[in-house]
């Protein structure tokens, strides 16, 4: 398997496809918002892009799941997997591709997850608990994979129910001994990157982001449940809401997505020093240079 990841706008997807297309592969999505149908724009899925010299690229796990449904990563571990059978038992090549550290994780280190069981009752005991409470209680029950459920009230919810589940009632993904992948990241000069997510949220807002969520509310889902789906949704949604003026939202918007793009290249980081290598690759240089930094890696491994 080949893994392309890198932070929003650092362009992923074309890379992946144009692997996939070189290397008779199909790209697996490890992108937390890009299964829900209806949020295209929003999401980056970037289609458009899948289409390389005259030729649809298959992809997986995009547009699978319908808004308002909180989509979760042990459902993304066994989708993937389905995927990853699916692609390789047919003598294709597998390229997972995303920018969610924690979906990508998962996969590279084989987290074995747990499913629950729905519990209302405990669920309803757990969201009476501050935030506070829940942190010792998570803390007391299980090292949690990454810090962010420690920052997050519904991870930690969520996180405190897995740990609950009784033996007999769980089920666990259980991944293939073998499943080597070689991890290659996009990395853009700090200003160059700054540039290319104002620029492309500019023209999001121009190709109907806007009318993307406004849809979504008009379909019956909750301000809640849109802002859930991250932070163009988040800020649109106080813009509909009329929280914000346009200018406000858009100026707030855009460094929020600065700065979850340097989050990114941190849990990238922190990655690479858990023992992960990550073959980086210039953001600026073009596509024909990048697949032959790819190929130059494949064949250097092929000859070990």
């Amino acid at each position: 398997m080949i893994t392309i990841l890198g932070p929003t706008a650092s362009g992923k997807t074309a890379l992946a496809a144009h692997l996939a297309y070189a290397l008779d592969g199909e790209v697996i999505s490890a992108d937390s918002r890009q299964v829900y149908r209806g949020m295209s724009i929003g999401t980056g899925k970037d289609l458009s892009e899948y289409m390389v010299n005259g030729k649809k690229v298959p992809y997986h796990l995009i547009d699978i799941a319908d808004p308002g449904y909180e989509y979760n990563i042990f459902e993304f571990q066994r989708d993937f997997l389905n995927a990853w059978n699916n692609i390789t038992s047919r003598g294709k090549l597998p390229v997972l591709c995303g920018g969610s550290g924690m979906y990508l994780e998962s996969v590279l280190r084989k987290y074995r997850l747990k499913k629950t069981e729905p519990d209302p009752k405990t669920h309803e005991a757990l969201s009476q608990k501050t935030d506070e409470e829940l942190k010792d209680l998570l803390l007391s029950l299980k090292t949690p994979h990454n810090t962010t459920d420690l920052l997050d009230r519904n991870r930690m919810i969520r996180a405190i129910l897995i740990s609950m589940t009784p033996e007999e009632k769980a089920g666990e993904t259980v991944f293939p001994e073998q499943m080597p992948s070689l991890i290659f990241g996009i990395h853009w000069e700090r200003a160059l990157l700054r540039e290319r997510i104002t620029n492309r949220l500019q023209t999001r807002l121009e190709q109907g982001m806007i009318e993307e969520v406004r849809e979504l509310l008009n379909r019956g889902l909750t301000p809640d449940q849109v802002k859930f789906y991250g932070l163009e949704y988040y800020y649109i949604t106080l813009y509909l809401e009329k929280k914000l003026d346009y200018n406000e939202m858009s100026r707030l918007l855009n460094i929020a997505i600065h700065h979850f793009a340097k989050r990114q290249m941190t849990w990238f980081r922190k990655m690479e020093k858990s023992g992960l290598t990550i073959h980086w690759i210039g953001g600026e240089t073009d596509m024909d240079e990048k697949i032959m930094e790819v190929n130059t890696v494949l064949k250097s491994k092929k000859d070990l």
